[in-house]
């Protein structure tokens, strides 16, 4: 595998972990998310659809760089 593709997978992995991080419930922040409960960041909705939107963007510019 090529650099480029290790970078372009692990930075895929991290976006994924972050996405599914905003998701989770937590009881110690002080206002809840856009949804309604208190998840680890506030702006859940949103901020999950923009990071998953930056992993599927990494993976096909990482595609069509490492085919060409």
């Amino acid at each position: 595998m090529q650099t480029l593709g290790i970078v372009a997978v692990a930075v895929i992995v991290i976006l994924s972990i972050a996405a599914v991080k905003t998701v989770i419930p937590n009881e110690k922040v002080s206002k809840p998310c856009l949804i309604g409960y208190k998840a680890a960041c506030s702006f859940t909705p949103i901020s999950t659809a923009i990071l998953i939107l930056a992993a599927i963007g990494t993976f096909i510019l990482a595609k069509n760089v490492i085919l060409v």
